[in-house]
């Protein structure tokens, strides 16, 4: 039942995965690539891994089952595809992809989903979001029903371009290394709007349909300039979104914010309400009253058998579940449990571009002063 997997791209955020993939139950069989020698030699070195590869073919040529990206986010569709098409089962890191025109964004989102539905294989997209503690404790209050009807959401990706935390300059500089200069600075935050996104469409299992957004412009912006590759001067960036069943969401994604950083979500019913904390935590609210909860309450329980797997080597139960807010370690189980098990992952290809698309119709709207626009979808997976 145990699956083989390799791992793409060994740098900061890649390498923050391979004991979680190496160490899961289910993999009996693990490996790394990287196109960089040195890096890939210290890596395997590291975490103790035998088998290797030195470039994306050659990984897709060997026998293993599934890989995992963490390579540049521009690559991340296309390699997805070309993994899929050399019959691999694919993890992939967020975004869908990343590129400066939102048209050629859409027709990759196209070539993805049509990439699944012809090979029969899984892709799964790793949006932390889904798996915050937050997003779980939602969808098991959903799942009973305890919201009613949802009325509203919020979600929000709160990250200054010069966050002492992730300075997203410094980002952008190791991303590109030597080939960085001043014209690929900027980008739009709303093409990369899966964080504020996830949480809401996870917790309703719904899409959005249509959109109104506008645009914050900051006065002579060192970043987000005309001059740079996409010209966008837009830094911040707010969309009202109509969903399918009927709720309203406002999604905020905003680079220029006097804020130490948020990524989350609160939704509204006509029974029940998720109210989430500024600290971590949050409130379940009903006509009676609030009830506060805690990370540990509203967290989803791993398998013993994975927990257990993952805490041997580590100082403490809290490092078992890796980055950004615990939601590594919920990604990667649920990756090779689907695949080990040959069911169909959560985040699949067609849930992953109700996560990315809106974004790119938002940045659409905000151009044209909030004109409301029509989301495109890609239905339902078979």
């Amino acid at each position: 039942m145990g699956i083989s997997i390799g791992l793409v791209g060994v740098g900061s955020f890649g390498s923050g995965f391979v004991r979680l993939f190496r160490n899961h139950p289910l993999v009996e069989r693990f490996a790394l690539c990287d196109v960089n020698p040195e890096r890939l030699r210290a890596a395997a070195e590291r975490h103790q891994v035998a088998e290797t590869y030195r470039s994306l073919d050659a990984i897709l040529h060997s026998d293993l089952q599934a890989i995992a990206l963490f390579t540049q986010h521009w690559l991340h569709a296309p390699q997805a595809i070309q993994a899929l098409e050399a019959g691999k089962h694919v993890y992939s890191a967020v975004p869908v992809i990343s590129l400066e025109d939102g048209d050629a964004m859409l027709d990759w989102c196209d070539r993805l989903v049509a990439a699944a539905r012809r090979t029969g294989l899984h892709y799964m997209l790793g949006e932390t979001s889904y798996y915050h503690p937050e997003a779980m404790y939602c969808r098991r209050r959903a799942a009973e029903g305890a919201f009613g009807r949802f009325v509203y959401g919020e979600g929000e990706y709160l990250h200054d371009i010069d966050s002492p935390g992730c300075s997203l300059r410094e980002v952008a500089r190791n991303r590109w290394g030597k080939d960085w200069d001043m014209c690929k600075s900027g980008g739009v935050p709303m093409h990369y709007p899966s964080h504020s996104i996830g949480g809401p469409l996870s917790v309703m299992r719904t899409r959005m349909t249509k959109v109104a957004a506008f645009g914050y412009v900051h006065p002579n912006d060192d970043w987000f300039r005309p001059d740079t590759e996409g010209g966008n001067v837009i830094s911040n960036e707010m969309a009202l979104f109509q969903c399918a069943n009927g709720a309203a969401v406002r999604i905020c994604e905003h680079r220029r914010i006097g804020h130490p950083g948020r990524e989350g979500f609160q939704l509204w019913g006509t029974d029940g309400c998720f109210v989430e904390g500024h600290v971590g935590g949050g409130h379940w609210m009903t006509k009676q009253g609030a009830t506060p909860l805690s990370v540990e309450q509203m967290r989803d329980p791993l398998p013993p058998d994975v927990f257990a797997a993952w805490r041997r080597g580590v100082d403490s139960d809290a490092a078992v579940y890796g980055g950004h807010r615990g939601s590594h370690a919920y990604l990667v189980h649920e990756f090779v449990d689907a695949i080990a098990h040959g069911r169909r992952p959560a985040i699949h290809a067609w849930e992953a571009v109700r996560y990315f698309a809106p974004g790119i119709l938002a940045h659409k709207s905000a151009l044209r002063d909030g004109e409301l626009l029509d989301i495109p979808d890609w239905g339902e997976a078979p």
